[in-house]
């Protein structure tokens, strides 16, 4: 059995003010209890939600702050009281969420996301007053709940992004009726949108890309878009498109830039226009009832495990490819995988890999 640290190594924010300048840093692991398994980490997706954590957006949290939550290592070391059927040196994923109290009846219906005791993979804090640390470290410790395997046939860099930001698109798609006969748009062609196109399309409905602008339109094609509405340069689309969509993911960013006097007019009645967005936490937005009019709309949080394993075997099975570019993990290649995110240069998900050279 490989050793794990009592101390684990990572590249953590140590200031917000400076939050672009991550440093190598030590923390002490949470407790090891009796469910749990140690995990050595090989890669890491890099999410919005890692900005939006590391610049303090969402709030002061503990330093130092590591983030990452699309992760991909080995298992390591296993609690004595573990039920499931990993085996030592097995390929695993963990995504955004490390612990729930797997007792409630949201737990029970694979709902564990939405459970009240949910303690995210970094930035929250368990009963014992442990605040989770994620995946730009060398391992992680996680209940086995919350620990994935992984089919063979996905290489690591690509399957790290499904565990977070696939799934959570993939969760309102399959929870909102996507498949053949449906007409679905994906709002915001990103890191997330550009994973809800693959998979609305390899679920069998037909796919509207939906940006502001026509830069993402050749791309969305390749992606599996039947059709592409840039709502800055057609001024009349909610007329074009009136009575047309029946679920619309918004996956943008930010819901500042979303009009939603004009999207639900392409929705047709009984359509579902469902945000996944966790923008700054000062965001606001405006609704006008009598313009929703047979439309509803609503917000998704993370998908859940069964959902994850869904996703994975959808992937496995269609051997579907999102769009990564990878960065080995150091000091500098985090600042520069940081203002490059900042900037919206990302085409369409970064992958931090090689983690055996920087932690050995």
């Amino acid at each position: 059995m490989l050793q794990y640290p009592e101390k684990i190594d990572a590249i953590g924010v140590v200031d917000h003010a400076d939050w672009k300048h991550p440093k190598r840093v030590a923390f002490e692991p949470k407790k090891f209890d009796d469910t749990d398994i140690d995990i050595k980490i090989e890669c890491c997706g890099v999410c919005g939600s890692d900005i939006h954590a590391a610049s303090g957006n969402w709030g002061d949290i503990p330093k130092p702050v590591v983030v990452g939550h699309e992760i991909i290592g080995t298992v390591v070391r296993k609690g004595p009281k573990c039920t499931s059927e990993f085996e030592i040196g097995q390929r695993v994923g963990v995504g955004a969420q490390c612990y729930s109290c797997l007792k409630c009846h949201r737990c029970q219906t694979d709902n564990e996301s939405y459970c009240d005791k949910l303690v995210t993979t970094y930035g929250q804090f368990f009963d014992d007053g442990y605040c989770s640390k994620g995946g730009y470290a060398s391992h992680i410790r996680v209940q086995e709940h919350f620990v994935i395997p992984i089919p063979d046939n996905i290489p690591s860099e690509y399957a790290g992004p499904l565990l977070c930001g696939g799934n959570t698109v993939f969760s309102p798609l399959i929870r909102n009726g996507c498949g053949p006969g449906k007409k679905v748009g994906i709002l915001g062609i990103g890191g997330i949108g550009h994973m809800g196109l693959i998979f609305a399309k390899a679920l069998g409905a037909e796919v509207y890309a939906i940006s502001r602008n026509s830069k993402k339109k050749e791309d969305a094609f390749k992606l599996g878009a039947d059709h592409f509405i840039a709502t800055s340069e057609e001024p009349d689309w909610a007329e074009k498109y009136y009575d047309t969509l029946d679920l619309v993911i918004v996956c943008a960013g930010s819901l500042k830039d979303v009009d939603f006097e004009k999207l639900p007019k392409i929705m047709q009645i009984g359509g579902r226009i469902v945000s996944i967005s966790v923008p700054e936490q000062s965001e606001q937005i405006v609704l006008k009832p009598f313009g929703l009019m047979g439309v509803s709309i609503s917000n998704s949080h993370l998908g859940s495990i069964e959902e994850i394993k869904q996703l994975l075997k959808l992937v496995s099975e269609k051997n579907l490819r999102i769009w990564i570019q990878k960065y080995p993990i150091n000091e500098a290649n985090v600042n520069e995988v940081f203002e490059r995110m900042e900037k919206g240069d990302v085409r369409y998900r970064y992958v931090f890999t090689d983690y055996d050279k920087e932690f050995n």
